[in-house]
């Protein structure tokens, strides 16, 4: 599988420890199958600290890959809302897994995951607004071990 990672620099070695804890699926060093995305996140990122917009492209090595514990999350649904809400706020999160990946909580998400934080909204109204809307995906190394399994590409300027 390809993965695509944005930012302002190259990042051939991944350190989880950059990471910031709250993120949609808390610390880790996120990735992309959707090139689009992947760039979309290095315009941001160098607007935001300087530097380059840069796309450091990543295989995973499937013998290693397939040995990881995989949380996936298909749809934007009450499982993801749970996990995404408790990563935001800093709430302990289930940390048996060595990548997390599901949609993204983008600008458009984040303004309803804000308002089912607020009490604004129900679950199943968050749920309801959440629907339809177009999501990528996101793909979130939470451990040394799914760090392993990657292997750079190559690294694109933008």
């Amino acid at each position: 599988m390809i993965l695509y990672h944005g930012s302002n620099v190259e990042v051939r070695e991944p350190v989880l420890t950059r990471s910031r804890a709250a993120l949609d699926f808390g610390v880790g060093f996120y990735t992309t199958t959707d090139y689009k995305q992947a760039r979309k996140w290095a315009m941001r990122v160098s607007k935001w600290r300087g530097g380059e917009p840069t796309i450091t492209v990543f295989e995973t090595n499937e013998e290693a890959w397939s040995r990881l514990s995989i949380l996936r999350f298909d749809s934007a649904g009450k499982d993801w809302l749970e996990y995404v809400v408790r990563s935001r706020t800093l709430q302990a999160v289930d940390s048996r897994h060595d990548v997390v990946a599901g949609p993204v909580a983008d600008d458009r998400t984040v303004n309803v995951i804000n308002l089912f934080l607020e009490g604004t909204i129900t679950e199943s109204m968050a749920l309801e607004l959440l629907l339809p809307m177009r999501f990528t995906d996101q793909w979130a190394m939470k451990t040394d071990a799914a760090i392993e399994a990657l292997n750079h590409r190559e690294t694109i300027a933008l």
